[in-house]
Parts: C-alpha cells; structure tokens; sequence
C-alpha cells in the first residue's frame, strides 16, 4: 500500500493561542471541525472544513493543570523537549502571493530567510513559529517579477 502524500502535521505547544494566532494570522490558515480529544487544541485547514483531509496543521494544547487527557492519548513527553524541529528540519508548503506573506510577516514583526532554488523555479521563505518550528514556503520564482 503506497504512500500518497503527507497528510498533516502537530505542534504540541503549551502556548495554545499564540500558536493558533501565528498560523490563522501570518500563514493564512483557517481554524475549523476538530474531534472532542481530551484535551485541548486546534484543527487548522488549507482548504474546505468539510473534509478533515484539509486540516492540515494539528495543535495539541498543553494543559499544565490538566495534562492526564492528553498523557493518556498520546503519551507524556518532557516539557523541554518541545522547543524547534529538533531532527525534522523544516515543514514545507507551497503557497502563492509571496508580497503578501513578507508584508504578513512584517506586520507580526517576525524575522524571516528568503532563497531561491536553483533550476526548480522556486523561491523561498524561511521563517519559524512560536515553538521555532521551522516553516518553509514555497513560490514560483515567476512572481519574484511582481514583487
């Protein structure tokens, strides 16, 4: 049975709206159905909220006074661990309007790294969310021409 595509990923966080606000404000997403879990979070879709396939960014929050739902779910881990992508270096998206994410990014006032991929007709954008998760957005370089 192949494999077809990544499907999301999660950020466990114990900063549950910063999160969510950097990835509805600066990234476009938009907060939608999430199962009742025991504990809190946030489905967060790149497309139609009715189907689950398009949330693609899951945060699980940490409830520091009432972690045994989540512990039970999907085991405890050490606080100190969830800093940065650790041996995942970076997420990746492809995305359009990359005048609008630098001035997206500019209003937030969060420092971000451009490059431009040899001979793939990509350009880059660099940044890192509240958990220094490292994001990686992709654009065609055809709109380097309009920026």
């Amino acid at each position: 049975m192949p494999i077809k595509q990544l499907n999301h990923f999660s950020i466990r966080t114990t900063d549950l709206d910063a999160t969510r606000r950097f990835y509805i404000d600066v990234m476009g997403l938009t907060e939608g159905p999430r199962p009742p879990f025991p504990f809190p979070g946030a489905w967060l879709y790149t497309g139609d909220h009715g189907s689950y396939e398009n949330a693609t960014v899951h945060v699980i929050g940490i409830d520091l006074n009432d972690p045994e739902g989540l512990k039970t779910y999907l085991g405890d881990r050490d606080l100190s661990t969830l800093q940065g992508t650790g041996t995942v270096d970076h997420i990746a998206f492809f995305a359009t309007g990359i005048e609008e994410m630098r001035e997206r990014l500019a209003r937030a006032g969060l420092d971000f790294r451009e490059r431009t991929v040899p001979l793939l007709g990509l350009h880059q954008i660099f940044v890192n969310d509240p958990s220094d998760v490292v994001i990686e957005l992709n654009y065609p370089s055809s709109e380097l021409g309009s920026a």
